[in-house]
């Protein structure tokens, strides 16, 4: 164990994974650089420790950087350990968890850092969608090392002291901390949406080890099953009333209520995280149109709109699931795309997005329909003719091109107010009926709320086995 174990670093990796499992790898590496005076720094495991361990029983590597070391900086001996790390948990199948304390590239080893870094991005990318890849920030996270953070599947940031930034928030023109701290958890989870989670550090650290009780080990061996105490047939009675918040209603649809909800605080319109289905994890996607906050009182409407900001997140969450072989739930209740001038810059590439993500993943998807469902929003959220297996829908769903309202107007622009309120019944009863998709085939079943859990339980178990070819090709390019 390296004289580092003592400090936050090491401390940080103790309150993380399971007791005494720890084992440090590459305590003795220093610095072998010799410019600027650097053979005579003392540079103790190079300013990083590494290692692996254990959280809830389940392989892990970690890295954890030493600010007290050069301020945690990155050199070439530094990143060399991490990318060793790296190499190891691919060939083991096992998740990397980053510690992140750094105050950037190391200047005094110039050209030879920045190989590195190179390094470590080239090794990110092999293990994208091989092995699950955590970043914890919990101070400074700057310059290359943001992008690094920004290339991991999910990233943690320490809520008051931490700092992300690939410029610091003075570099900006016109700006300045004191105007806007862009560098805060709040700026990166609230409006970058990099950030999944931001807390207090030991709030982050108890978040990271839930996370990872949830996730495979890696995209072939998935570990993430366990045991279900929870009643398989039970009937979630106030499901109905709780839908236009699905970070109220997937809880109750999930065993025991275990919810992990990912980028809460970005796109809040869609709700995106995993919840445990007979003991099997799976990815949540679900419209959001009502925001409540702990004590129940409405905080945000959204109008069941759909933004940019909440396709790019779900579009990310559903490539990860596709990535690690976990199922896909979606709750449809989307009456169309949000319609404002900010929002129609990124609008279009936004949903395209999330259509090519639905549309490619081929682990099992389900759809239940909980309330509107029109036009190119609702194909774009796992439709079935984007490809979801099974498609469920509540009675009072409404599925069709738009509100039978605007649809009658549209069709019939010189009726007077009589006959407009006689096609709007018409085209509602129809059109936007559910039980009109039904007989199309759109909906396969229509299924009363508070049955939810009980059918897609049933759905899942029997698409557990769901191979679907697809076209040899490199990749997509959407």
């Amino acid at each position: 164990m390296s004289n580092t174990a003592q400090t936050l670093a090491g401390g940080r990796i103790k309150a993380l994974l399971d007791e005494n499992s720890f084992v440090e790898i590459g305590a003795a590496v220093t610095a072998r650089a010799t410019d600027f005076n650097m053979n005579n720094t003392d540079t103790p495991s190079d300013g990083v420790m590494t290692g692996y361990g254990l959280i809830d029983g389940s392989l892990v590597y970690v890295y954890s950087q030493d600010a007290s070391v050069l301020g945690g900086s990155m050199g070439e001996m530094h990143a060399k350990k991490i990318v060793r790390i790296y190499d190891m948990a691919m060939k083991m199948g096992a998740p990397v968890i980053g510690l992140v304390d750094c105050a950037g590239l190391r200047l005094q080893e110039a050209s030879d850092a920045l190989n590195a870094f190179g390094e470590l991005y080239l090794k990110q990318a092999t293990a994208s969608g091989v092995i699950p890849q955590i970043t914890a920030v919990f101070g400074n996270c700057g310059g290359g090392m943001a992008v690094s953070s920004a290339m991991s599947d999910f990233t943690f940031m320490e809520s008051k002291k931490a700092k992300l930034f690939v410029n610091s928030p003075n570099a900006l023109d016109g700006n300045d901390v004191s105007k806007c701290d862009t560098a805060s958890a709040a700026f990166q989870s609230e409006e970058v949406g990099i950030v999944d989670v931001a807390a207090e550090e030991t709030e982050l650290i108890a978040k990271i080890r839930e996370l990872v009780s949830l996730l495979p080990a890696n995209n072939e061996d998935d570990l993430s099953y366990m045991d279900c105490d929870d009643d398989l047939n039970r009937v979630c009675t106030e499901l109905e009333a709780s839908a236009a918040d699905p970070a109220i209603a997937l809880p109750m649809i999930s065993d025991s209520g275990i919810f992990f909800e990912t980028k809460a605080d970005y796109g809040k319109d869609m709700v995106t995280g995993f919840i445990k289905l007979n003991g099997t994890t799976v990815g949540a996607v679900a419209n959001r149109s009502t925001l409540y906050d702990k004590e129940g009182n409405a905080v945000e409407q959204f109008d069941a709109a759909i933004s940019a900001r909440g396709c790019d997140k779900a579009a990310k969450f559903v490539e990860f699931c596709d990535a690690f072989n976990i199922p896909v739930l979606t709750l449809t209740n989307a009456a169309g795309f949000k319609a404002t001038k900010c929002s129609e810059k990124k609008m279009a590439k936004a949903a395209a997005a999330l259509t090519y993500a639905f549309a490619n993943a081929t682990v099992p998807k389900v759809n239940v329909v909980t309330g509107k469902a029109y036009g190119s929003a609702y194909v774009t959220m796992n439709s079935k003719g984007l490809g979801a297996d099974v498609v469920y829908a509540w009675p009072n769903a409404k599925i069709g091109m738009m509100g039978a309202k605007l649809a009658a107007k549209i069709m019939y622009p010189d009726a007077d107010a009589k006959e407009l309120r006689e096609k709007e019944a018409a085209y509602a009863e129809l059109q936007n009926n559910v039980a009109s998709a039904a007989k199309r085939g759109y909906v396969d079943t229509v299924i009363e709320a508070q049955d939810t859990r009980k059918y897609v339980i049933g759905a899942f178990e029997m698409l557990f086995t769901k191979r679907d070819d697809r076209p040899v090709k490199k990749h997509g390019t959407v």
